[in-house]
């Protein structure tokens, strides 16, 4: 099943999505999104699910996909304005861990594996890649580029969706 993230709240463990069919809002989980590899989904994410219909309603079983919502015009940050996405995306993937991440403040930092600079984090190129939230020592794969007041993260994905999966 396809839907959009209606809301997902990290803290109390659970949110909801909308099916594009229609039909009740779908209970989604924390373990069923951990199990996918991601802590916190941004809200309007669009999300491949597998579900099950229970006593309480309808349920998430099953993570399949995840696709951020749409960025719109523009890019967040002013160090990030007038980059193509594509060259973004062109950046390599690099293993970082979270030093801490303050939703209310709206960023947080993250080092690079045996590297002891940090990389800022900001809350709308974490919603922009499709997360909500970050907790202390996450792991995960940021693509980093030199801004005006140091190194920052122009796009940071859950570790387990970055690494590719092996075949089996």
């Amino acid at each position: 099943m396809r839907g959009v993230v209606k809301w997902f709240d990290p803290g109390k463990g659970f949110g909801f999505v909308v099916a594009d069919t229609g039909g009740p809002d779908i209970l989604l989980h924390v373990n069923v999104l951990r199990n996918f590899g991601q802590s916190s989904v941004a809200d309007g994410s669009i999300i491949e699910i597998v579900t099950a219909r229970t006593s309480r309603g309808v349920q998430a079983v099953e993570v399949l996909g995840i696709m951020p919502p749409d960025r719109g015009e523009g890019m967040p940050l002013a160090d990030l304005a007038g980059l193509d996405p594509e060259d973004i995306r062109a950046q390599p993937l690099q293993p970082a861990r979270v030093k801490w991440f303050d939703k209310g403040k709206g960023f947080g930092f993250a080092n690079l594996f045996g590297r002891p600079e940090d990389i800022f984090l900001h809350i709308e190129v974490l919603r922009q890649s499709g997360l909500s939230d970050l907790l202390p020592g996450e792991a995960v794969a940021l693509r980093v580029l030199e801004g005006r007041r140091g190194l920052l993260a122009a796009e940071i994905l859950a570790w387990e969706s970055a690494v590719p999966r092996d075949a089996d």
